[in-house]
């Protein structure tokens, strides 16, 4: 069995964990550049926690200029088996109100000009990302979220846009239609880098407003989403520690095998892989590629 370490990715809004015992913060350097900011390590109730600000602290980086797969390899790198994003959204449904915790389980990507593989020229890699969200530890979370009382939803399809910009109206009506049920900036390509990575992922939206297409809200309104962002940020710190004090001390599998995402993916002939591709995926790609 591996032991599990819990990794936590704080959107805007949460930039530190105060709850971590034993905390320190370590800078973690990857073969893809630089992480958002240094690492944070700590425990909550036994069990380890590796917290990294998304943005950085102080907010520094903005949405498309975010080093998606330093921040996911350098998880990885340090052990880290089962991953939560946390992150603010807009919200497309009028019973999703700002303050609802949306336990995510769909993704439409829109991002443009993001790298959003690890793999490519010199080492091909396609991986199932058909359920991109770990659904045993979906559960946790949603046991977390109960535990703290929080309004929430469980399921729901993510918008990706690039950002930085908010929607134009046209655009905000346009993905109401599609069947979306919220919309951010940030879950793409992060989740498709932690399923080549091997990671169980699940995700955390906290709506902070409207968007800009409902009629009694209008346009988004940044003073108000700060302030909604306060809220939501009290109330993620709190689902962290409920869901560390009640996760397990060993990784659990699976069900969906997130975790071994890559026993199949490899096309690439042993033969014909670039040695200088393959050492920069020591850390996410290493257990398949030892074995050839």
């Amino acid at each position: 069995m591996t032991k599990a370490v819990l990794g936590i990715i704080g959107g805007s809004g949460l930039y530190d964990m105060e709850c971590l015992e034993n905390k320190r913060a370590e800078t973690v350097s990857t073969p893809w550049g630089e992480p958002s900011d240094r690492l944070v390590f700590g425990s909550i109730g036994g069990t380890d926690v590796v917290f990294l600000p998304r943005h950085g602290v102080g907010h520094r980086i903005p949405p498309s200029d975010i080093n998606y797969r330093a921040n996911i390899d350098a998880l990885k790198r340090v052990g880290v088996t089962d991953l939560v994003s946390i992150s603010a959204c807009g919200s497309f449904r009028e019973e999703l109100s700002p303050g609802t915790f949306v336990l995510v389980d769909q993704f439409i990507d829109r991002t443009r000009g993001r790298i959003s593989s690890f793999f490519g020229a010199g080492c091909v890699a396609h991986v199932s990302l058909a359920h991109p969200v770990s659904p045993r530890l979906a559960d946790r979370v949603e046991a977390a979220v109960r535990a703290c009382n929080i309004d929430h939803v469980r399921g729901g399809t993510y918008l990706a846009m690039e950002g930085p910009q908010f929607s134009t109206y046209a655009e905000s009506q346009l993905y109401r239609s599609w069947g979306c049920d919220v919309i951010g900036m940030t879950n793409m390509p992060e989740a498709k880098l932690a399923r080549e990575a091997e990671l169980c992922y699940a995700s955390v939206a906290m709506v902070t407003d409207y968007d800009c297409w409902h009629p009694e809200h209008g346009e988004v309104d940044v003073p108000e989403i700060l302030r909604v962002l306060a809220q939501n940020s009290s109330n993620a710190k709190a689902l962290v520690q409920a869901l560390a004090e009640a996760f397990p001390a060993e990784h659990e599998t699976c069900p969906i095998s997130s975790d071994r995402a890559l026993d199949t993916a490899i096309l690439t002939a042993p033969d014909k892989r670039d040695p200088a591709l393959l050492a920069k995926l020591d850390a996410v790609a290493g257990r398949v590629l030892a074995a050839g």
